[in-house]
């Protein structure tokens, strides 16, 4: 992958943020926007929040998100295709986006709660530690994700069920999109599993549905699971399928998606490792694929 001339280098990003820090603010006030979805209903969104949460691993390299200007050229090659809708992440990785020119015309969701690091103690104490909602109303993004891990051994899951039942309430007063990405997670062996079985993410969403005081715009991130049909039969809130850590061979990846998509409670994908990390390296293909089964060939 190389950089290309038009789009600033770290260095630059940088001098921006020390020299005029305040183009940050402008930008997003200028910036190009558009309706959440298109025609179609449908969404891709490119996920980039993982490293805010220290988790900078893809497949065996535990590092592979180590490299800001990496990670940032993979976005905007991304971004950069036709069929892809937007973007999540944290501030600082949207703030680059932004200053680079990548978020024209974009979807921009504002990932909220980045504070239960990976493998820390506190895991499952899932502050609101990044956008808040009024920052997300502010600066126009589209929607705010929250990740919303319910342990029932962890009396801290209480506290995570109530920032985000207000967290859908303030953006849902703003005609925001609230996207509530819930998981049943259990603590074994000092580690925290998700639950990934249907029973389990059946209960997840009985519970992601239920917060806030509306769920006028309530949106649903989940994992792809066994049984699909039946898990969304759970809820008539729009879901978009997460793509997770790849692990497989891509083509079962794509295929497991295409299953998914043909349900009509499923509007899209959020995926950010499987198509900025895939095993051969080339973004703009994976990026393609994905597009095609969200949007159809004619992306």
């Amino acid at each position: 992958m190389t950089q290309t001339s038009s789009r600033p280098s770290i260095a630059d990003l940088t001098e921006i943020r020390v020299r005029e820090p305040r183009r940050i603010a402008e930008g997003w006030s200028a910036r190009k926007r558009r309706d959440l979805v298109g025609v179609d209903g449908r969404l891709l969104i490119v996920a980039a929040d993982h490293p805010a949460r220290g988790a900078l691993g893809v497949r065996s390299d535990r590092q592979a998100m180590a490299s800001r200007s990496n990670l940032l050229e993979r976005l905007a090659t991304a971004l950069s295709r036709p069929g892809v809708d937007g973007v999540l992440g944290t501030p600082d990785i949207l703030d680059d986006l932004l200053l680079m020119g990548a978020l024209e015309d974009k979807v921009a969701i504002g990932s909220m709660n980045r504070g239960g690091l990976q493998g820390a103690v506190f895991e499952l104490d899932d502050r609101f530690t990044a956008y808040t909602p009024q920052e997300i109303v502010a600066r126009g993004l589209e929607g705010g994700k929250m990740l919303t891990r319910i342990c029932l051994d962890d009396p801290g899951t209480a506290a995570t069920l109530e920032a985000s039942g207000r967290a859908v309430s303030e953006l849902a007063a703003h005609g925001v999109m609230a996207m509530v990405e819930p998981f049943l997670s259990v603590r074994h062996e000092g580690r925290v599993h998700n639950l990934l079985d249907p029973d389990s993410t059946i209960t997840s969403i009985h519970i992601a549905a239920g917060l806030g005081a509306t769920s006028q715009h309530t949106w649903l991130k989940l994992p792809v699971v066994e049984e699909l049909e039946r898990v969304m039969d759970a809820t008539t809130l729009p879901t978009l399928l997460l793509g997770g850590d790849p692990t497989g061979h891509p083509d079962e990846t794509y295929a497991s998606w295409q299953r998914a998509l043909d349900l009509p409670a499923v509007r899209g994908l959020v995926v950010g490792r499987a198509l900025l990390f895939p095993p051969d390296g080339d973004v703009a293909a994976a990026v393609d694929i994905a597009s095609a089964l969200v949007h159809g060939s004619g992306s």
